[in-house]
């Protein structure tokens, strides 16, 4: 809007009626159209929630483990580092076998932990899908393709004589 010498000029204006009445149209048809969906979506994403929880809750253990087992190979690696370092060096390799002990005990712990993890994961998948199996009907079934006819082919060549007199291969 403009004012000019106490006029009001309005520019542009009525070009915007017909953008907001097709905008409102839109949403209200939107809405319409997807009045089913949102059962559905809750439905899928209540289930996809709950077959999460469950397989996380099957696998707690099993990753509780997995975490002691690395705690503990790291306090085996640094127990062992340390009695080896002070029966081959005295009191002073005591400190440098337990330090050695504690990377090598941490670098198994660490290799044993990404095969758990591993085979963590699936479990955890394995769990999912059975649960999702059960919240959920059987997949669709889908009709065959049909068959064709076999496509006609061309009849065989006939076989060549013998070579013409004077050929030599």
């Amino acid at each position: 809007m403009v004012s000019v010498s106490g006029e009001l000029i309005t520019r542009g204006i009525t070009n915007m009626k017909p953008i907001g009445k097709a905008f409102l149209g839109g949403v209200v048809a939107l809405v319409a159209a997807s009045s089913g969906a949102p059962a559905q979506y809750n439905k899928a994403y209540s289930d996809d929630m709950a077959c999460r929880q469950y397989a996380d809750q099957a696998v707690a253990p099993m990753r509780d483990q997995a975490n002691t087992q690395t705690f503990g190979s790291a306090l085996v690696g640094a127990g062992l580092g340390a009695a080896l370092g002070g029966a081959i060096g005295g009191g002073r390799g005591a400190g440098i076998g337990a330090a050695s002990g504690a990377i090598a005990g941490t670098g198994a712990g660490v290799a044993n932990a990404q095969n758990a993890g591993a085979y963590i994961q699936e479990q955890y998948n394995a769990y999912y899908y059975q649960c999702m199996q059960q919240r959920s009907g059987p997949p669709p079934s889908y009709a065959p393709q049909p068959s064709y006819a076999p496509q006609p082919s061309y009849a065989p060549q006939p076989a060549y004589g013998s070579p013409p007199p004077g050929y030599y291969r």
